[in-house]
């Protein structure tokens, strides 16, 4: 039976990826900071396999990767690292102690998960990690610069690990959409001028079927929307500067 470990599960991308492998038959654990919300979702679903985490938390999420690992003889056929928090403004305007967070949370947050997960995957046949990266881990993003870095080490550590983790049988890879109605985006003060020209055209099941898609067939990359697709296909081949120019023009401000 196929399993899969869900951060940031209570809402948005996490949440409609919960809800589509389960009515497709797979065992799901749900893992949000969101106590209330986490609980709402599991009844729906069932009463499925949850608990409440703070993927910041090391040995917390020691011991939710060991409690889960347990109600399936030790293994687990997919982690998607899905926890990630998000604030749009201007670099200065934004505390020092929010843009750490943003990387504790996106970067180190996903690091410990994986890790943990490590020996739980490898005992699982055909197993992944899905990582929810984005575009702006294509270029540096203006009004979101640590979010941006935090999803260039996303991608970094993507690619890295995918090379790496071959000799256990693991596959890695990771997700970038551009912007997603999501409660995460849609509960930001500031708007930032690239998401006005860009629009937010994807949902959160649309990125949810792309996970589907990777776990039937494992890409180190997946970029997602038809747009994004043709600048993550040009930044391959074109010069740096033309990638530079594009999102220049993005984020110019009036």
């Amino acid at each position: 039976m196929d399993n899969i470990l869900i951060t940031g599960a209570a809402s948005g991308i996490g949440a409609a990826t919960a809800r589509l492998f389960h009515g497709r038959g797979w065992k799901v654990g749900l893992l949000d900071i969101n106590h209330a919300a986490l609980a709402s979702l599991a009844a729906e679903l069932g009463g499925v396999w949850h608990a409440e985490l703070d993927v910041a938390d090391a040995a917390a999420v020691q011991a939710a990767l060991k409690d889960f690992a347990a109600e399936h003889g030790g293994q687990l056929r997919l982690l998607f690292n899905c926890a990630g928090v998000l604030r749009f403004g201007h670099f200065e305007s934004i505390e020092l102690a929010e843009h750490a967070r943003i990387l504790q949370i996106n970067v180190l947050g996903l690091l410990q998960m994986t890790h943990a997960a490590f020996p739980y995957l490898k005992a699982t046949a055909n197993a992944q990690v899905i990582n929810m990266g984005s575009a702006s881990g294509l270029y540096g993003t203006p009004h979101m610069a640590s979010y941006s870095a935090s999803k260039f080490a996303v991608r970094g550590l993507t690619e890295a690990l995918d090379l790496e983790w071959r000799r256990h049988g693991i596959r890695v890879g990771d997700l970038m959409p551009p912007f997603v109605r999501t409660p995460m985006v849609s509960s930001q003060a500031f708007e930032p001028p690239a998401l006005r020209h860009l629009g937010v055209n994807l949902q959160a099941e649309q990125i949810a079927a792309a996970v589907w898609q990777q776990s039937q067939g494992a890409a180190v990359h997946r970029p997602i929307s038809g747009l994004f697709k043709l600048m993550y296909w040009s930044a391959q081949l074109s010069p740096a500067w033309i990638t530079r120019a594009i999102m220049g023009w993005l984020s110019r401000e009036k």
